[in-house]
């Protein structure tokens, strides 16, 4: 009886580890494709490193590493292997955990940096058309009905008909888009 059950437990484990290695591949096949078919690290520029894409390929890496480890100690028995993917469990819970504690800690440092990060990739895109920084702005702010970083003043002259960004104004001030990135962004986390 005993004898089955562990062989149960066993199965099961590796078919939870199969699982979560076909779900990291995914996290990972996703996050390659992000960042090969968009280009959004210019809209902050400081932050470049830290982006959805990268994010994804990363988490994907662990995910498949850690299943891959699980699973193979699992269907071999392997009390090294089930030892070394208990603690990496455990560590990353922690990290998990810390990374958490410090996002709620330093919030309004975060909010203020990626704001300023924001402003300075508008900066860079103003005045610049057939840039890549100004078509990955007109591609986030086209895709999520929004205009700057705060509103479509910060675009500044360039609202005023010099040079309209083209999901902005058009032919009068009604078109434009009233919210901007950073406040959709903030709603969304």
């Amino acid at each position: 009886m005993a004898q089955s059950c562990l062989k149960c437990l066993k199965y099961i484990m590796c078919f939870a580890n199969l699982l979560c290695f076909v779900c990291g591949v995914a996290v990972l096949v996703l996050g390659v494709y992000m960042m090969l078919s968009f280009r959004m690290a210019a809209l902050t520029p400081t932050l470049a490193s830290f982006t959805v894409p990268n994010m994804l390929l990363v988490s994907g890496i662990v995910i498949t590493c850690v299943s891959f480890l699980g699973f193979l100690g699992a269907l071999k028995e392997n009390r090294c292997l089930l030892l070394t993917f208990f603690l990496l469990l455990f560590f990353l819970m922690l990290v998990e955990l810390t990374a958490a504690c410090l996002l709620l800690m330093y919030e309004g440092e975060i909010a203020r940096m990626v704001n300023g990060d924001l402003t300075k990739g508008l900066e860079l895109a103003k005045g610049k058309t057939g840039n890549s920084t100004m078509s990955e702005w007109d591609y986030v702010q086209d895709k999520l009905d929004c205009c700057g970083v705060h509103n479509w003043t910060d675009w500044g002259d360039q609202c005023a008909g010099v040079l309209l960004p083209p999901w902005g104004l058009r032919d009068h001030r009604a078109s434009v888009q009233k919210g901007g990135l950073f406040g959709d962004a903030e709603d969304f986390v």
